[in-house]
């Protein structure tokens, strides 16, 4: 059995929003549990990643599509994850088109993407053409040290933002 159960699975359709994208750098450790959706539901105590559930629920975000742009490359640390893209160069395009097939298999029309962090924007911003997406947006990442409730209103901040100056 999956995360879900068949009932429950039915219930949450509804909520999906494929043409919304909340997009990480990348798993920032390794995922040992089998249940999907481990990498943005971590049951780690150092894990923050309940303030996106927290910031977004009630929402016309709540739903989104949550993915990473480098895919299973596990390091804590961004600075090494640049490092190593830079020593790498070739792994940003494959990895694009990779988050090309994704946005392509949603069906996602122009999505709105939700970037967590100004690496994975900044990847994004450079890899992606304009007319890939609706709206690219920089959010503060969900590891940042802030309470929820503000991290909450930051991040709207930061939507809203980008929306009025687009």
């Amino acid at each position: 059995m999956g995360m879900f159960s068949d009932h429950r699975r039915e219930e949450l359709l509804p909520l999906l929003r494929p043409n919304v994208l909340m997009v990480g750098l990348n798993f920032s450790r390794p995922i040992t549990d089998p249940q999907p959706f481990r990498n943005f539901h971590d049951l780690s105590p150092k894990a923050n990643d309940f303030k996106i559930r927290h910031a977004f629920v009630g929402t016309e975000f709540y739903g989104a599509y949550m993915t990473d742009v480098i895919k299973l490359f596990e390091e804590v640390d961004s600075k090494e994850v640049l490092r190593h893209l830079r020593n790498n160069p070739n792994l940003i395009e494959e990895n694009i088109q990779i988050f090309r097939q994704e946005i392509a298999d949603l069906g996602a029309n122009r999505p709105t993407i939700l970037a967590f962090g100004k690496d994975a924007h900044a990847i994004l911003k450079l890899a992606l053409q304009p007319e890939e997406y609706g709206h690219l947006i920089k959010a503060t990442h969900y590891s940042h040290r802030i309470e929820k409730e503000s991290y909450r209103r930051e991040v709207w901040e930061q939507i809203q933002s980008a929306k009025a100056n687009s």
